[in-house]
């Protein structure tokens, strides 16, 4: 799908305030409410806009841990990968994952309330999935950045 100008502005606007009323996001974008809804509606239909959630601070929901780890599989054939991405679905403590180019096969952010909830983590599901060959973790310090807007331009 194209997107025009208002589409455009009715994604940032909805990127900086998941629960704008439609009638302060037709003000911002400049339509009225009808067709402001419907274009809403369009983009939310056709997948661009997948949904809405709020940001959680984890540290103050008992969460202050971010491990980064790295992983490279012992093979990477499409059943491998397919058994990876489905395992990792089930986990609640990847937050995210990504299939990767170069050394390592996926980048995942996991989670967890200490060091220990990651070793369980790690001991408990992710040594035990066939097909995984090694594991390099990094700890986060401090979030400097964090945000799910697009730079929709």
């Amino acid at each position: 799908m194209e997107l025009d100008a208002i589409d455009r502005r009715i994604i940032a606007a909805v990127q900086g305030d998941g629960r704008i009323s439609i009638n302060d996001l037709a003000a911002a974008v400049g339509l009225s409410p009808s067709p402001c809804a419907r274009r809403l509606r369009i983009l939310e239909e056709r997948g661009i806009i997948k949904g809405y959630a709020a940001v959680i601070d984890q540290a103050r929901v008992g969460l202050p841990v971010s491990a980064f780890a790295s992983i490279k599989l012992e093979r990477q054939r499409e059943e491998d990968l397919d058994r990876f991405a489905r395992a990792v679905a089930r986990w609640p403590e990847v937050v995210d994952c990504y299939l990767m180019t170069g050394q390592r096969d996926y980048l995942m952010r996991i989670v967890v309330r200490d060091l220990q909830a990651y070793e369980d983590f790690i001991k408990s599901k992710l040594t035990r999935l066939d097909g995984v060959a090694s594991i390099e973790t990094s700890f986060a310090l401090s979030q400097v950045k964090r945000s799910e807007v697009l730079p929709i331009e």
